[in-house]
């Protein structure tokens, strides 16, 4: 079957159901998947990327590959760019950098060039995507790669990158708390303050706010 009639056809089971919301539309997903299983790499990455840019099923697409080995064991830089192109809302950016970028990059099957690049883009959400790759090493506990990046955001006040750099530090700090102290203290002066604050409360409580007060 043609990678386009595929994707048009996760699409339109995607439109059938009663209520478009993540577990539903997942569902969609694994189905779609178990059937592609036995499927090449190159197979499965065409119908994603059909589904990505011809039916506007962004992370629907990016899980595909990351659920096929093959097609996510063959990702290359020049892939990743590809389907970055165009990314302008956090919520793709989000999808994209916790499903595939970061993902593949903690499995090197990208270099730290790739997201050294984005972290220096004149376009927002490209730097954005730079912080969001780096929650999957922070899970693991890469302080090193992480911090790298995060270094280069320090002074950006841009507030979807503010927002990502918090995320990103307050993830490695679940793993890397004393590393996460030393990176607040050495750049203390230029660090925004919501993400000391934020951060900070994290290491503090294990909350990345302080719980609201409800009256009975």
């Amino acid at each position: 079957m043609e990678p386009q009639v595929r994707a048009a056809q996760i699409a339109a089971q995607v439109r059938a159901l009663p209520q478009r919301s993540t577990q539903p539309m997942r569902g969609v997903r694994q189905a779609a998947s178990r059937e592609l299983r036995r499927a090449s790499a190159d197979e499965v990455r065409a119908v994603a990327r059909a589904a990505i840019f011809d039916q506007g099923l962004g992370w629907i697409g990016y899980e595909l590959i990351a659920a096929h080995p093959g097609a996510f064991a063959n990702l290359t830089a020049a892939d990743l760019e590809a389907m970055a192109e165009g990314l302008a809302a956090w919520e793709s950016v989000d999808a994209f950098g916790m499903i595939l970028a970061g993902p593949a990059w903690r499995a090197g099957l990208v270099d730290d060039g790739l997201i050294a690049r984005w972290s220096v883009s004149p376009d927002r959400w490209r730097r954005r995507l730079s912080l969001v790759a780096t929650v999957p090493l922070g899970r693991a506990g890469d302080a090193a790669r992480v911090l790298a990046v995060c270094e280069r955001h320090v002074a950006d006040r841009d507030d979807m990158v503010e927002k990502a750099l918090s995320w990103a530090l307050r993830e490695l700090s679940k793993r890397q708390p004393d590393a996460v102290r030393g990176f607040l203290a050495r750049h203390d002066a230029a660090l925004g303050a919501r993400v000391k604050r934020e951060v900070r409360h994290k290491l503090a409580t294990g909350l990345k706010a302080p719980r609201r007060m409800t009256t009975a």
